[in-house]
């Protein structure tokens, strides 16, 4: 079981400043533009940069229940390709968490 790319939303839904949350296998995730901030209404030249987190835990907790020690984080460029990446990124982690290697770490998923 893998996550499909068209269960994210495109780019439009993060710039009204929402979170998309999901879950898959025994691993929850919540992908969100940091800073989670409405920029849809402000043009591109004047928007401060952003980028697109995607983040991942086991389950059952839910991200506000979630202990943060636990929570996998890596960050991609706010484009198609990084949203892309990002669920790129999600499966791997899927196949670690179910397979229980859970830890926590911090990755930028643009290197």
């Amino acid at each position: 079981m893998k996550i499909d790319p068209k269960e994210l939303y495109s780019l439009n839904f993060y710039e009204y400043g929402e979170a998309y949350y999901g879950g898959c296998g025994g691993m929850r995730y919540r992908v969100a533009r940091e800073p989670l901030e409405n920029v849809h209404y402000t043009p591109v030249d004047k928007r401060g940069p952003g980028v697109l987190l995607a983040q991942a835990w086991p389950e059952p907790m839910s991200y506000a229940a979630a202990d943060p020690s636990m929570i996998r984080r890596a960050e991609f460029a706010f484009s198609q390709e990084g949203l892309e990446k990002a669920v790129q990124w999600l499966n791997d982690q899927l196949d670690s968490i179910s397979d229980g290697r859970d830890g926590s770490h911090r990755e930028t998923g643009d290197e």
